[in-house]
């Protein structure tokens, strides 16, 4: 499947790029050739082919669980911006009169 040069004036008007008129025959060449292999894969018989979502088996890699301390309550408030007693400080979210 080849591309006209309207075709890949559109995608690039789509895509926000402006291209030179030597980008746009460049691009025209190489999406036409992505094209023709995506059409060449569509027609291998892939019946006897189970659906998968992954090629690879399927494993978690998760790092160990390990408990460790909390960090104190001190260091924690020494990053605030605004800190009063334990508690973090922050500008009031609603504006109510009391």
């Amino acid at each position: 499947m080849t591309l006209t040069l309207d075709e890949v004036r559109h995608i690039a008007r789509l895509a926000r790029l402006s291209l030179t008129l030597e980008e746009e025959r460049r691009f025209q060449q190489q999406l036409s050739s992505i094209l023709e292999h995506a059409a060449r894969l569509s027609q291998v018989d892939t019946t006897a082919i189970p659906p998968t979502a992954s090629v690879l088996p399927l494993q978690a890699r998760l790092r160990p669980d390990i408990s460790r301390p909390a960090a104190s309550r001190p260091s924690i408030l020494a990053n605030a911006p605004e800190a009063e007693g334990d508690y973090f400080r922050i500008p009031p979210i609603f504006d109510v009169e009391a």
